[in-house]
């Protein structure tokens, strides 16, 4: 048999040849079986929403999860991993809602909850074909064929469970608070989802401060502003105009300051007396108002340019508490106890950071607000419907009510332009005119435009409302110190968004409102009476089927939706008759013990306990697979991986129901990836025209480049710019350099007929150019294994490329391919072809977690000739160990040092444009020791080759012919020494050369000053050496070679004789010439060239396997060739 040969790589043509190997036989399915009775290594999928198509960044986050997952289980470990399909919640409401052409308010009336459901059921899955394409394009390996489903009765059944056991421990309750609402999405939202990344933005809107008329000062506030009796009005500052009408009191701080104060209204010009807070007077004033006394302020007209004020008087804010106002604006009543509405309280929420140093408070839209007017006894801004029942004065869909004394202007509109539909939003915003009405009242004393950051709805994009809500929370304040002690012991990659960004948000978690006003998801599963007092939570199918037939018997319901479910029976069968949604759930009537129905909490839950239950739900438990979670053959994940808006997402309520459930991590490995933005930093979006389609790209490029580059570009919890022209690279240089190392062996390998049929020949047999391979490829065995297990795999595959480009190729093929083309076929040659081989197929090891398909394409090249091994797929081999009898320190040391000079002298050859075919006679390099001069004598003759040079002549002393120069390093002198820096610096421009030499051998210099002596070390200043002439200097750290550039008659000859070689080769080669063919020369004579050929005969007979070279006086056919100062023309025929 022959190794494989190829013309040329097509990453895309393997990457389908090897799917379809896998798939005809079954190698995900082998990896898992093969590991049968191993120690399970656990891995959980987050579960995507299939109703949206993927992109780029989903190839990065796939790719992340399979790389770990491969690797372990080349480690020995059995993997399962089980997919998982997010199928509830706002995303699949809005995007069917947009189909159907209906908005929230109309499902129940134009269309039926159970009809709507069936939309969303079928809506949900719809681009599963177009994720399970790319899931297999790019090699992630995840078992699609049995997920879990989150609409799948059995998964709900699981997380009733769960919220039974939170139930039972009085972790479960209802509230009635402000909590943040999207009225676009028509629900409530939860404090996690409030802080997904981008939730928070810049916006302008409009402000006022308002001017509220006092009725009656408190007390103590009269004294102390001296019994004022021109009217006052109290100024406060909102950024939210809409909830002005709403106010029912006004906060002060007790211990700021406050001024009174007669001005003029810029807007009506009418004089004012004005209570504000001292320290923000001149920030509210600004440049138009200046200060100034009585008879200022009797100067004053409309027309005057800027606006005088006089301070009246002071106090403290406790002083001003209990002072009463009027109402600001009078459009509604509160509907309970209204007498207590429209007073001064005091906040300890309060400041003087921006706006008056008062607060406008309005109890139904904000927490602070509701929580201090409790304290005081104020009541919020409640009126009763048409029902009765007490409403705040917008809607849930963003509208402020009608009725009441509301003017026609305000009454139905949207509070925000961003409710109504495209077109559609009036020219002035509700804010706007209820400003524009405020300046007309003399109610206004500034209207501005002010950017902040306010909060939008992470699904819709339209602004949120605080609003109140009869919500039901999970206590999470209960636990959250405990979710914290359990994050201290999970191993989170960065670090620190373990410790600071998640770590942080523990610590000040809130309780979280799992309330859902909408349709499709998992409804809240507890059961109460209209009077509120008795309740049920019913935590299984079973447990529902047994409280029907109570309800039954009590004559509250007259059938079991149900009764085709066998309990007990856990078939998918029988659970397929059961339907666990709001449309048929909400139709289930219960009876109380007392006797009374009970009727279902009409909320869904959040969607996110979906997805945080799938530990437990993906498995059906507690109803089966308990042994996968109670003797931890499942649970908790030893690795997850998700992007880092997760932190407020998936890993948090993984964190929070494991914590409360189970006093457990969920988790004890987790990799939080970062953004995919385009090229320019920018975040990728179809409006910009900037996304990238993961389809076209690995059509393009490969899953394996692909792969690799976004690995290996940046760490996976930074942010990656996406640049097809890196993927473009890493094809090239990564499995560029791969490909041709492989086509190179392959190529003489079958030429010789090596089939590694012969015994291993002894390491201390080998050469010492393949010991140092061999060293250098455990040493990178070790490395990437212990990189690997520490979720490191951009270092990882930096490593495995730099020893593909760097070592194997650009040195040591290089460096060795004389040994495969020329000599018989013995113990040099066999050595050779061995150590290449061990090097290719252990890189196909390494490799095969992050570039799975060619690494498989790799390894299997190579074993099918060798039958070297019996596994059928890299992916089911182990993990390379590393032998540590193979790694020389002193060895690699060694040709570490042959590399740098070999680097330092081609910089030289590349600076002066001198060709590495050009032979030169000499390097001379400055040696500090006797082991410095044993290491570089030992590598002697390979630097000599890979740079082209006659001779290597070691200095113990140097001081005769290179002259150094030594300047001070400002940048570490400063931080270092400070005011001394100077006193250095003139010192150090001083050196002489046995200075600078005693310096850079012992690595530091102390150095006496006046009172002190310092020490310096090389960092701390900057060393050079003078180039000699006809010599060129370069160094790294201590290392320095001078490079000799004089070129003799006889180097030139011998130069254009190596460009000719190189000229033969390329014919020989672009006339599909086997290897061993032997060639007769024709050449148009050329006087330099035949020179140089008559000097250099036998040398070019032998490397272009030539048997005669004849010049002739014109060669009309000949194929024209030209370098240096030789152009001519030349026949290459076959012997």
């Amino acid at each position: 048999m022959k190794f494989n040969e190829y013309k040329h790589l097509d990453l895309t043509k393997i990457a389908e040849e090897i799917l379809a190997f896998w798939k005809a036989a079954n190698i995900f399915e082998q990896s898992i079986a093969s590991r049968e009775g191993a120690i399970p290594f656990v891995f959980f999928e987050g579960p995507p929403s299939a109703n949206g198509v993927p992109g780029i960044h989903h190839v990065m986050a796939r790719s992340i999860k399979d790389i770990f997952c491969r690797y372990k289980t080349q480690k020995g470990f059995q993997v399962k991993r089980k997919a998982g399909w997010d199928t509830h919640g706002l995303p699949v409401e809005l995007g069917v809602e947009k189909e159907l052409g209906i908005t929230k308010e109309d499902i129940g009336k134009k269309i039926s909850v159970e009809d709507y459901n069936k939309a969303c059921k079928e809506a949900v899955m719809r681009y599963t074909d177009i994720w399970n394409d790319l899931t297999e394009k790019i090699g992630y390996w995840v078992d699609m064929e049995d997920p879990y489903i989150t609409y799948k009765p059995k998964y709900m059944e699981s997380v009733w469970w769960l919220l039974k056991q939170l139930y039972n421990k009085q972790l479960l309750y209802k509230g009635y608070t402000i909590q943040p609402y999207s009225p676009k999405a028509g629900t409530g939202l939860s404090s996690h989802e409030l802080n997904q990344p981008g939730c928070y933005r810049d916006v302008s809107d409009t402000t006022v401060v308002a001017q509220f008329k006092v009725k009656a000062l408190a007390a103590a506030a009269a004294k102390a502003l001296g019994n004022p009796t021109a009217p006052i009005h109290i100024l406060a500052w909102t950024t939210t105009p809409w909830t002005l009408p709403s106010n029912t009191a006004l906060a002060v701080g007790k211990e700021i300051e406050y001024v009174l104060v007669k001005t003029f209204n810029q807007y009506t010009f009418e004089p004012i007396t004005i209570i504000i807070g001292k320290p923000l007077l001149a920030k509210q004033f600004g440049k138009k108002f200046v200060e100034g006394d009585a008879t200022a302020l009797a100067a004053y007209t409309p027309e005057s340019k800027t606006i005088p004020y006089q301070i009246i008087g002071e106090c403290k804010g406790a002083d001003l508490v209990g002072t009463a106002y009027e109402q600001l604006i009078p459009w509604c009543t509160p509907a309970e106890n209204p007498t207590e509405a429209f007073r001064v309280i005091a906040g300890d929420f309060v400041t003087t950071d921006d706006g008056t140093g008062i607060v406008h408070i309005a109890p139904t839209f904000g927490a602070d607000d509701a929580r201090v007017a409790k304290e005081y006894g104020v009541p919020p801004m409640l009126v009763k419907d048409a029902h009765g029942n007490l409403i705040p004065l917008v809607d849930l869909q963003g509208k402020f009510i009608t009725g009441h004394n509301i003017p026609e202007a305000f009454a139905g509109k949207y509070i925000k332009n961003e409710y109504y539909d495209a077109g559609e939003a009036p020219e002035k915003s509700w804010d706007v005119s209820l400003a524009i009405l405020l300046k007309e009242e003399n109610k206004a004393f500034k209207v501005e435009k002010y950017v902040h950051s306010y909060p939008h709805c992470w699904r819709t994009d339209k602004p949120v409302l605080y609003y109140p809500l009869d919500s039901w929370f999970i206590k999470v304040t209960d636990f959250k110190d405990r979710m914290f002690e359990l994050n201290e012991t999970i191993n989170w990659k960065p670090k620190a968004t373990g410790e600071g960004r998640f770590g942080n948000w523990l610590k000040n978690a809130n309780d979280w409102n799992l309330s859902r006003s909408r349709y499709w998801g998992i409804p809240l599963p507890i059961w109460r009476t209209d009077d509120k007092q008795e309740e049920i939570c019913i935590g299984s199918v079973e447990e529902l089927k047994a409280e029907i037939q109570k309800a039954i018997a009590a004559g509250v319901m007259t059938a079991d939706p149900y009764k085709d479910f066998v309990v007990g029976d856990n078939s998918e069968s029988n659970y397929d008759k059961v339907d666990l949604h709001k449309n048929i759930v909400d139709n289930i009537v219960l009876v109380s013990p007392s006797g009374k129905p009970m009727h279902r909490e009409t909320d869904l839950i959040d969607v996110w306990f979906d997805s945080g239950s799938m530990p437990y739900a993906q498995w059906h438990y507690p109803f089966e697979n308990k042994d996968y979670i109670e003797n931890h053959t499942a649970y908790p994940a030893d690795f997850i991986a998700e992007g880092v808006d997760q932190t407020r997402g998936w890993f948090y309520t993984l964190h929070a129901i494991a914590t409360s459930v189970f006093d457990s991590v969920a988790y004890k490995n987790v990799v939080s990836n970062g953004l995919v933005l385009d090229k320019n930093g920018q975040k990728m979006s179809k409006r910009l025209g900037n996304a990238v389609d993961p389809f076209t790209t690995i059509a393009e490029y490969g899953a394996d480049a692909t792969r690799w580059y976004m690995i290996s570009n940046a760490n996976p919890w930074d942010n990656l710019k996406f640049d097809l022209e890196g993927v473009a690279e890493v094809r090239r240089k990564f499995f560029g350099t791969l490909y041709n190392t492989y086509s190179f062996f392959a190529l003489y390998a079958n030429t010789d007929s090596f089939t590694y049929a012969e015994a291993d020949i002894p390491l201390a047999e080998r050469p010492e150019i393949d010991r140092w391979i061999l060293s250098e490829l455990n040493t990178l065995i070790k490395e990437v294994d212990a990189l690997y297990a520490d979720y490191e795999p951009t270092r990882a595959t930096r490593a495995i490329s730099d020893f593909v480009q760097e070592n194997l190729s650009n040195w040591y093929v290089r460096l060795s391919r004389r040994r495969f083309w020329k000599g018989e076929y013995e113990t040099d040659k066999i050595a050779a072809y061995q150590t290449l081989y061990t090097c290719l197929i252990t890189i196909a090891k390494l490799m095969a977690p992050v570039a799975p398909f060619y690494a498989d394409r790799l390894y299997k090249d190579l074993v099918s000739v060798t039958g070297k091994e019996n596994k059928e797929s890299v992916h089911l081999t182990d993990f390379p160990v590393v032998d540590e009898s193979y790694i020389d320190k002193s060895l690699e040391s060694k040709m570490q040092k042959a590399q740098t000079i070999s680097s330092l002298v081609l910089s030289l050859r590349k600076k002066e444009s001198i060709k590495v075919r050009q032979p030169l006679q000499k390097i001379m390099i400055p040696i500090a020791n006797a082991t410095e001069r044993a290491e570089i004598e030992a590598v002697a003759n390979l630097i000599k080759h890979e740079v082209n040079v006659k001779e290597i002549e070691l200095l113990e002393d140097a001081s005769g012919i290179l002259v150094k120069q030594i300047k001070p390093n400002f940048k570490t002198l400063g931080p270092k020494f400070g005011k001394d820096m100077k006193a250095i610096a003139t010192a150090v421009q001083e050196f002489g050369q046995q200075e600078i030499a005693q310096f850079e051998k012992a690595q530091t210099y102390s150095l006496q000053l006046l009172d002190k002596t310092v020490t310096l070390s090389l960092d701390d200043v900057e060393i050079s050496t003078q180039d000699i002439e006809g010599w060129l200097v370069a160094t790294a750290g201590s290392l320095l070679v001078a490079l000799d550039i004089h070129i003799t008659p006889e180097l030139r000859q011998e130069g254009i004789a190596r460009e000719l070689v190189n000229r033969i080769q390329n014919i020989r080669k672009d006339n599909d010439y086997d290897i061993t063919d032997r060639i007769q020369i024709r050449l148009q004579a050329q006087p330099a060239l035949q020179a140089a050929v008559t000097a250099n005969e036998a040398y070019i007979k032998n490397e272009t396997l030539t048997d005669s070279i004849t010049f002739v006086e014109s060669l009309p056919e000949g194929e024209e060739i030209a370098f240096d100062e030789v152009t001519t023309r030349i026949v290459v025929a076959k012997s």
